[in-house]
């Protein structure tokens, strides 16, 4: 894979993947505005799926889960303009204002396809990109810009960006059935349910009586299997999405699981 980016700051980028195929499981510690120049993207949440094309603009909520699936299409690579909107650039933003957000819902993923004001302001970075010692002032404005369109637009978008509430401890095995896909350090698990990694193995093991690994293998591995039989998924395709890193450990565990190979279920 090759992997290119250009800074205009260290919150503001520019980013490439030429090659054919690039996964991963994430957690961001920022939110993040991100514009698609050209490529594809599939963004695999809790609460669904997602495909972006070129053009399209959404945000993606910090401390949520998802799996980051890039392609290259039509030749061209898979190119975008990411925007990190950092809890301490965002704290002094509304310091200023008088926001009290709603606290305790679930983030999803925000959606401004071809905006024309957000579109507007984030394809005027392009230029930047190419600039040497660009003041930090401008790139500032620009996000100050966008977040002042985001708010615009988006009456809803304080609950998400005004929210500075770290992770509580919450329901694990709630927790857990709704996101064991997500193929994270258990320390990420932990800290994204309140709890230190001693204190989540130990609750893990009271709450499903078995290690994480392996309820999480078979977790996964049983939604493959329905993915495959009843919504005749491919297993290249379902291999990424369930969690694995590689079609070849997947199908190896699926073997050893079921006993036949998951190309065994395709219709």
């Amino acid at each position: 894979m090759e992997y290119q980016a250009k800074y205009i700051t260290e919150h503001i980028k520019l980013s490439s993947f030429h090659d054919k195929f690039f996964k991963s499981d994430v957690m961001f510690e920022h939110h993040m505005l991100i514009w698609f120049v050209s490529g594809e993207t599939k963004i695999v949440r809790t609460e669904g799926s997602y495909l972006f094309k070129k053009g399209d603009i959404f945000l993606i909520p910090r401390n949520q889960l998802a799996t980051i699936i890039n392609y290259p299409k039509d030749g061209q690579p898979h190119k975008t303009v990411v925007m990190h909107l950092t809890t301490e650039w965002l704290r002094s933003f509304y310091a200023k204002l008088d926001v009290k957000p709603l606290v305790g819902d679930v983030q999803t993923l925000s959606c401004y396809n071809h905006h024309p004001l957000l579109e507007s302001c984030l394809s005027s970075l392009i230029p930047y990109f190419d600039m040497q010692n660009l003041p930090q002032d401008i790139a500032n404005l620009k996000i100050t810009e966008a977040v002042i369109i985001l708010r615009s637009i988006d009456p809803s978008i304080d609950n998400i960006l005004a929210n500075f509430e770290e992770p509580g401890k919450i329901d694990l095995a709630g927790y857990m059935e709704r996101n064991f896909m997500f193929n994270m350090p258990l320390e990420k698990f932990g800290y994204l349910t309140g709890r230190s990694l001693t204190t989540f193995k130990r609750d893990f093991k009271k709450a499903f009586a078995t290690t994480p690994q392996r309820w999480l293998t078979k977790k996964r591995l049983d939604l493959a299997h329905y993915q495959l039989e009843q919504k005749n998924k491919k297993p290249t395709e379902v291999c990424y999405e369930v969690g694995f890193e590689n079609l070849s450990h997947f199908s190896f565990a699926f073997k050893k699981q079921f006993g036949y190979a998951p190309t065994d279920l395709l219709s």
